[in-house]
């Protein structure tokens, strides 16, 4: 299966202290206002406009995310007005779409994923409701859902995946590199199997290190440094130094995109069979969703404080501090982990010769995992660049 997310759920505890504590919330309604702000007037995008989604696109756009509220999916959370109201039992959050500073005369909602929705596929969710009109989809479980769910992707929003394998430096005399973190034998603990099976077939770790038993803890990691384990490049390195006191140092990792990681993470991907019938609402809303992420990564206080209450608000046991995420967008900037479409110079636009690669790295990959069938696999079936503007650049 495709790797699944879980970081840190507020449930284990080492010794007498806890490594992670579950976030307080005062009363539990179903539609309070997020942050508690008095909602501020916003001027209405000019009538017809590109800003102007009233009569092309539904009144609630609804926006799937694949994980909890955190800042790599800063784009959707900034696009919620300041009227917003939050669902705490429905687990989401619906105000104005507010675009570039003016209201676009629509509604958004968004949703998490993960344990909100009983860890489904967003491609599941997509087919089971079909007034969600864009989820994020990370390549390979666009590929896995394709048979039953199919899905078209039709902006990038990361461009380059976060994922990392991390380790302790003591352990691994200070490897800078997987290949030199796993070249004692180490197992690698994960909870999906595609980037282990594509690391071992580099021959950059052995069949019998792959260990699929990770649970989104920081327990194993810090009783046992010897492994080797998952995370991301926006969190981990944060959270172990700053917010596990049983840790508390810098922990090792490499990006997997540095090793053939290639998939687009959480692009914006749209039903196959209901791409045609919402083109006039893509037309104008993807170009909204690539501006917002970059207007999000220029000014990302009042979203990431979104994000944070709206962590506080749910109540799940996922816990987020406005450090991590304040660090997640620093690292998206340090690393490039967004960057405009390296063959276009166009932020979110999709490269056709990557997606054939990934095809072709993956397809593989997958079905000896047995999460398909075939390997034959169009990769222009995958994409559209047709509602992306071209314009649209992080150097623009």
């Amino acid at each position: 299966m495709f790797l699944a997310r879980p970081r840190h759920l507020a449930m284990v505890a080492l010794s007498a202290v806890p490594l992670l504590v579950l976030t307080a919330c005062g009363g539990a309604g179903t539609a309070d206002q997020a942050g508690g702000a008095a909602p501020i007037d916003v001027p209405a995008a000019e009538a017809d406009g590109p800003l102007d989604l009233s009569g092309v696109c539904p009144e609630t756009v609804v926006l799937q995310q694949d994980w909890q509220p955190e800042a790599e999916h800063g784009a959707m959370y900034s696009l919620v007005g300041p009227d917003s109201t939050v669902d705490t039992e429905a687990k989401s959050v619906t105000g104005s779409l507010v675009a570039q500073g003016v209201d676009t005369g629509v509604d958004v909602e968004v949703r998490p994923g993960g344990p909100n929705v009983n860890f489904q596929p967003v491609p599941s969710l997509m087919y089971l409701d079909d007034s969600i009109m864009l989820g994020a989809v990370t390549t390979d479980a666009q590929i896995t859902a394709l048979a039953d769910n199919p899905v078209v992707t039709v902006a990038s929003q990361l461009t380059v995946s976060p994922q990392i394998v991390m380790w302790d430096p003591a352990s691994h005399d200070g490897a800078t590199t997987i290949e030199e973190a796993a070249a004692g034998g180490d197992p690698l603990v994960s909870a999906g199997d595609v980037f282990p099976r594509l690391l071992a077939s580099q021959d950059i770790i052995e069949d019998a290190q792959i260990d699929l038993s990770y649970e989104g803890t920081p327990q194993r990691f810090v009783s046992d440094p010897a492994i080797l384990q998952q995370g991301f490049a926006t969190a981990e390195p944060y959270i172990y130094e700053n917010e596990i006191p049983q840790w508390g140092k810098p922990v090792g990792y490499q990006l997997l995109s540095d090793v053939g990681y290639s998939v687009y993470p959480e692009a914006l991907a749209v039903r196959a069979d209901k791409v045609e019938e919402n083109a006039d609402c893509l037309a104008k809303l993807v170009p909204i969703m690539q501006q917002a992420q970059l207007d999000y990564l220029d000014d990302p206080e009042a979203t990431n404080e979104l994000i944070v209450d709206l962590v506080d608000q749910y109540q799940t046991g996922w816990t987020y501090s406005l450090g991590v995420a304040d660090y997640s967008v620093q690292t998206m900037k340090d690393l490039d982990l967004v960057t405009d479409d390296p063959a276009s110079g166009v932020f979110g636009r999709i490269d056709p010769d990557r997606m054939a690669e990934i095809v072709d790295t993956f397809g593989p990959i997958l079905v000896d995992a047995g999460q398909i069938d075939s390997a034959d696999i169009d990769p222009e079936s995958l994409y559209t660049n047709e509602f992306t503007d071209d314009s649209i650049s992080m150097g623009s």
